[in-house]
């Protein structure tokens, strides 16, 4: 879950010099919860062990693509930037095919090192929900949400690992929530229909998890 006022960011550049650099602007504008990865073996340990929010990768790692290969493998969450000293079309439509959320060009600038920083947290912003929990603030992204139960005054927010207990109502919740990807099947259920597996006349799956269907609902999963 990302830390929108200082996430973390692992910077994976072969080039020493720009990754400091890159450091170096990043720590100016008060981000400093910062990794270094100067190879594919260190990035990998670093996805693993550090959880980045925010990846900024050099595509031409080392010399050999590895940026890319990277880029598929890396913790669920994180965003990528691409850095690329290239204009080589072909690699980058191959890049691009991974969805980054931005790419900077060498020689690195400042300005477009800040703008593609805010504009993934931006986006992160759009595609998630954030509530209290206690003295903590959680943020989930909209597709780590399974389901959603009301509990009278209260709501229960299901993931694949965890159920959060908040008090605030089903309905004002799925107001904040894409009505896209969320559906009601039950007065007391909303459901993220991208993980539903089964429908049935009065259930819907997800994942062995079985939620009640009404009738009223039940037109929406034909």
């Amino acid at each position: 879950m990302i830390n929108y006022q200082n996430p973390k960011i692992l910077i994976v550049e072969d080039d020493v010099i720009i990754a400091e650099y890159i450091a170096e602007i990043l720590e100016e504008e008060s981000f400093n919860v910062i990794k270094l990865a100067h190879d594919k073996e260190s990035a990998l340990n670093k996805m693993i062990s550090f959880l980045p929010d925010i990846i900024l990768m050099d595509i031409n790692l080392n010399g050999i693509n590895a940026g890319i290969e990277l880029s598929k493998i890396k913790n669920e969450n994180a965003t990528v930037i691409f850095i690329t000293g290239q204009s080589d079309f072909k690699l980058m439509n191959e890049a691009l095919k991974t969805c980054p959320d931005a790419y900077l060009t060498k020689p690195i600038k400042k300005v477009d090192v800040i703008a593609s920083i805010n504009l993934a947290i931006n986006k992160k912003q759009i595609h998630s929900f954030n509530f209290k929990d206690g003295y903590d603030t959680i943020i989930l992204n909209h597709s780590d949400i399974r389901y959603i139960m009301a509990d009278g005054n209260y709501s229960n927010i299901y993931t694949s690992t965890k159920k959060y207990t908040i008090r605030q109502t089903l309905s004002s919740i799925v107001e904040k929530l894409p009505s896209k990807l969320f559906e009601q099947t039950h007065r007391s259920y909303f459901v993220n229909k991208d993980m539903v597996e089964r429908v049935t006349a009065n259930a819907v799956f997800l994942k062995g998890i079985e939620i009640p269907l009404s009738r009223t609902y039940g037109k929406y999963f034909k």
